[in-house]
């Protein structure tokens, strides 16, 4: 395993470069294929692990948990040698009081997990999404008592736009609370929202930044073709969550985009994939990139990002073409 390590945050948790995202096993990738994927990406130095309890993406209510299963299954014998982290908010069953961050519905989320993954604690727990209908008071508390009880080591958030997360932690800090740990939003180099506030925040008050979607969903692998449409078995056209990778980044911008920069990564002698994993985890604050596959092959290309340093001048010439991805709303 690689000894290269970064903290989390201003925590003391040294997590590796890269985390592993979880969310097509059970649905785009069998348990033989997830298990590969696992390894592959565990022998690479990989020992950062996210997963949540609704996974796999797309699978419904009806497929909710699966993952954790698969991935409890593939950690016996391992559990000390991974820092695990899952998250709760969607539902998980049919009745109202199984979704969102209630301390009820935490509770209960949080002992279904360390159920599935079996584990008696769980190193990172992330509020999946912002809850409207319940106190930042009341899911912070929770949060909290579950971290004394010694069930979570850290506690942190997904999807929290820059002035929830502020929000959040200062209700903590007044009412002597766990606070976030960490942030995990969307950021690529055709989404770059976060780079406005959430990252300079982040950055000032030690919370560590694990983004999701660092290649785009796919799109940044210069494999797909606008005029062929979305191939069968890829993350635009495989389950019924594909509709929105189709709606973020199925734009004929973007592929003019992308062609331009698979030219840059051809000039480099890179991939593409490589090269934006790189650029994301050279970002000021950013601390693990999550990569993921639906085979363990894809894998290759995104851990070679960890090998691969973007200079200041690469950097600048990447900025420059994706500018416009700056600008649109704050929320996925």
């Amino acid at each position: 395993m690689s000894d290269e390590a970064v903290r989390l945050g201003s925590t003391g948790l040294k997590v590796s470069r890269l985390c592993l995202g979880t969310m097509t096993f059970g649905l785009q990738s069998g348990e033989e294929e997830a298990v590969k994927i696992l390894d592959t990406a565990f022998d690479a130095g990989v020992y950062f692990i996210d997963t949540a309890d609704v996974y796999p993406l797309g699978g419904g209510v009806r497929l909710a948990g699966t993952t954790e299963e698969i991935l409890g299954r593939w950690l016996k014998g391992k559990r000390d040698k991974v820092v695990l982290a899952t998250k709760c908010y969607g539902a998980t069953a049919k009745e109202p009081f199984q979704q969102g961050n209630s301390r009820k519905h935490i509770f209960d989320a949080v002992h279904a997990s360390l159920r599935r993954l079996g584990t008696d604690y769980i190193d990172l727990y992330q509020l999946h999404r912002y809850d409207p209908d319940t106190p930042l008071e009341e899911s912070l508390g929770a949060l909290d008592d579950l971290v004394h009880m010694g069930k979570i080591r850290y506690a942190g958030c997904s999807n929290f736009p820059a002035f929830r997360l502020a929000k959040a932690n200062g209700i903590a800090d007044g009412k002597g609370l766990a606070k976030f740990s960490s942030v995990q939003p969307r950021y690529n180099l055709l989404y770059r929202i976060i780079e406005r506030d959430l990252l300079e925040l982040a950055t000032e008050d030690g919370v560590g930044v694990i983004p999701y979607n660092p290649i785009a969903g796919g799109l940044l692998s210069g494999k797909h073709q606008p005029t062929e449409g979305p191939s069968e078995g890829t993350r635009f056209n495989s389950t019924p969550a594909s509709e929105i990778y189709r709606e973020r980044y199925w734009h004929e911008e973007m592929f003019a985009t992308v062609e331009k920069l698979k030219a840059i990564a051809v000039r480099e002698g890179v991939s593409l994939v490589t090269l934006s994993v790189a650029w994301v985890m050279r970002q000021g604050g950013i601390t693990s990139p999550i990569i993921g596959a639906s085979r363990a092959e894809q894998l290759s290309d995104s851990i070679a990002a960890m090998n691969y340093v973007v200079t200041d001048e690469l950097d600048a010439e990447l900025r420059g073409l994706t500018d416009q991805y700056l600008t649109g709303p704050a929320l996925v």
